[in-house]
């Protein structure tokens, strides 16, 4: 109808369903069999309809978008996982809206005020500090909240079990035969980086070896690749005894390697490396990393259908807290220990 756009009335007299039915394929399509859905779907097609987003919010309703707010969106593992968000979005007729909060208190809290404003249907969020207030202000404002990564009571949550990720590097290395370790991290503040110690940590006690067969190398803030870069000078000028490494994140992990190949240290013959997440960089690099895999785009789809979930059924939704458990990838930067390690502090 040339001049105007078609009324939803006229859809669903061309589906041969209520308005009502028309209303739930915009709304709730999981409430619709697939069969109205796609007749719903294809009246809507040939009538050109497009439906009035601003009318529905002037009703109290709420948009068909949800935001997702990262740490760091530099850092590959987000952008993956933020791809399987992105992916079940769509699947599910929504828009995403990305947001990076630079690992800052303020920042993220700017990006809350503004997704509230724009009315989305809820928000998927890696949180700086998950005890944040404005996370539940945000729930007392009917807008569903997922965490990622992190644990509150009475939130849903989508995490890797990073004790257990943690533990597996740090077996690896033992079972190659290597004793003296060290975890190169992020600060250790976060969360994340502090599991993954104590992964490693309980993987030395079931050998019998102490907290002291690992030594901690903290830098930076950002756990990225300069940062690790600039951990390799920490080690080899400061821990040569070292044969072995897991570093908190896959980033750190390329830029150490880099680093110690810098200085003359062959990896893996003289330094093992394990990271972590298996980011594509970790197998597109020109030395392969040994890694541990966590289900980016498993844990961004599984917590959109949570967050749907909840904006649908509001208190009806059961919260849910879903642990992964990473897997080992076994590369080329980590290999058995030799008798004889033949460690080289190189040239700068």
């Amino acid at each position: 109808m040339p001049g105007r756009s078609a009324t939803i009335k006229e859809v669903a007299e061309a589906a041969e369903v209520s308005v009502g039915t028309v209303s739930n394929v915009l709304n709730r399509p999981n409430v619709v069999s697939d069969e109205t859905r796609l007749r719903v779907l294809d009246a809507i097609d040939r009538l050109g309809f497009v439906r009035n987003a601003g009318a529905s919010l002037l009703r109290g309703g709420r948009a068909r978008t949800i935001g997702l707010i990262t740490l760091d969106i530099r850092n590959p593992f987000f952008t993956e996982l933020a791809r399987g968000v992105e992916d079940a979005v769509r699947e599910l007729g929504y828009l995403l809206i990305l947001c990076n909060a630079d690992e800052d208190r303020a920042q993220e809290k700017r990006y809350l005020e503004v997704l509230e404003e724009q009315r989305v249907n809820g928000v998927l969020i890696s949180p700086v500090n998950e005890r944040d207030n404005s996370l539940q202000w945000l729930r007392d404002r009917g807008t569903a909240v997922v965490l990622l990564g992190r644990e509150r009571r009475n939130f849903c949550s989508v995490r890797v079990d990073d004790v257990s990720g943690g533990e597996l590097a740090a077996d690896h290395l033992l079972d190659l035969g290597h004793r003296r370790l060290a975890f190169v991290t992020a600060p250790l503040a976060i969360p994340q980086y502090h599991e993954r110690l104590t992964g490693v940590r309980r993987a030395l006690a079931r050998r019998g070896l102490s907290d002291d067969a690992c030594d901690v190398v903290e830098v930076g803030s950002l756990g990225n690749a300069v940062e690790g870069r600039a951990a390799s000078d920490i080690l080899v000028d400061n821990h040569p005894e070292v044969t072995g490494v897991v570093c908190g994140n896959d980033l750190l992990a390329l830029g150490l390697i880099a680093g110690l190949v810098r200085r003359g240290t062959r990896v893996p013959d003289d330094i093992s490396v394990v990271g972590y997440d298996d980011i594509e960089l970790a197998q597109q690099s020109p030395l392969p990393l040994t890694t541990i895999r966590q289900p980016k785009q498993e844990l961004g789809r599984i917590a959109t259908n949570l967050l749907i979930d909840e904006g649908q059924r509001g208190a009806a939704h059961a919260h849910q807290q879903v642990v992964f458990q990473p897997d080992l990838v076994v590369r080329d930067t980590t290999s058995r220990l030799r008798p004889v390690a033949r460690r080289r502090a190189g040239r700068r």
